[in-house]
């Protein structure tokens, strides 16, 4: 493995105390490093994962310039329905879009079970970092209701209409298609696991737009499924489940395993602890906006969430959402920095 009993991300992840507070970045491999642009090359991002040594360099870049206490893995949430031939691809500028959507049993057909064999680039680039890397690499898929409802809408959606109308109205079909992709989630993850990565997040970046009745119908049983299923095959290794906009399902999605939840930036982490449990281990949730507004306002920001935490001992530091494109990369080094020195500038 590539870090200590001691690391101070793993430390946390456990309710440990670790040396330092922990700090990555969702979405801190990309579009907002420099180095990133200048090799990246043209075509969709789903290629660019398949080249293994470049998938490495760039999962490497922010580890490199940032000092951070873990890598996530540079992927996408739609590379195993890619990888089974469904037929989705992420457009520049819009994400993940489907030509033909997830909308009947026949569609459900072309969305066969992940095999190992599919995801061989994924793996390779997994044992390249672990000889690389001094910190924990997370392995990383999107929950089973996120990556439907880019197969059913077949693009983003604010209204999510063709989803929730299929979930209400083929009830069936929604928890078949449900079990297709935990067995994605799931096979995707322990692939990476499998290869030395050494913890995981689940993205589930759109539940908030769901009422909490139809998630703990429709979408819990599911999600707890992916996790009961990675406990069982790695004991004891950390995970983070992570929404947008769930403040309303936060007792929901915290019961669905023994994970670290992923905060966003509306919900502060004394309320979270005030209603999950005052041991509660939290990801977050710095604004990703306040990065953008400059270094000043952007440490101001990071030390309220500090303040907010209170010294516990599981909290990861991270934004509330991913890495903005137009980021000053040295406003987040600023923010490690800050973070790494228990709050002094």
């Amino acid at each position: 493995m590539t870090s200590q009993s001691g690391d101070p991300f793993l430390a946390a992840a456990r309710g440990e105390k670790p040396s330092h507070t922990p700090v990555w970045f969702m979405r801190q491999a990309g579009r907002s490093l420099p180095e990133y642009r200048k090799i990246r090359g043209e075509g969709s991002i789903l290629e660019a994962i398949k080249q293994p040594e470049l998938a490495a360099e760039f999962t490497l870049q922010p580890v490199r310039r940032y000092g951070v206490d873990a890598a996530v893995l540079y992927s996408d949430i739609v590379v195993p329905p890619h990888a089974v031939g469904f037929g989705v691809d992420v457009a520049p500028g819009t994400g993940p879009v489907a030509q033909n959507p997830l909308r009947t049993s026949a569609d459900l057909a072309r969305l066969r079970p992940l095999d190992l064999t599919d995801i061989e680039y994924v793996t390779d680039t997994v044992r390249i970092l672990v000889k690389e890397l001094n910190v924990p690499l997370l392995a990383f898929a999107g929950a089973p209701f996120t990556v439907a409802s880019y197969l059913i809408e077949g693009r983003p959606s604010r209204t999510y209409q063709n989803t929730k109308h299929l979930m209400h109205a083929d009830t069936m079909l929604w928890h078949e298609i449900m079990e297709r992709l935990v067995q994605h989630s799931v096979t995707f993850i322990c692939a990476q696991l499998d290869a030395g990565a050494e913890a995981f997040q689940v993205f589930d970046s759109w539940a908030g737009a769901l009422s909490r009745r139809d998630y703990d119908a429709f979408v819990k049983p599911h999600t707890t499924e992916v996790f009961r299923q990675i406990a069982e095959r790695h004991p004891g290794i950390a995970g983070i489940h992570f929404g947008i906009g769930c403040d309303h399902l936060l007792e929901s999605m915290n019961s669905v395993g023994n994970a670290v939840m992923g905060l966003d930036w509306r919900t502060t982490i004394a309320d979270a602890r005030q209603r999950l449990g005052a041991d509660t281990i939290v990801q977050g949730n710095l604004d990703p906006a306040l990065v953008l507004a400059g270094r000043d306002i952007a440490l101001r920001g990071a030390q309220q969430v500090l303040n907010d935490n209170a010294d516990h001992p599981g909290h990861i530091f991270n934004l509330g959402h991913g890495v903005q494109p137009d980021t000053d990369p040295d406003v987040l080094h600023a923010v490690v920095d800050f973070v790494h020195s228990g709050g002094r500038p």
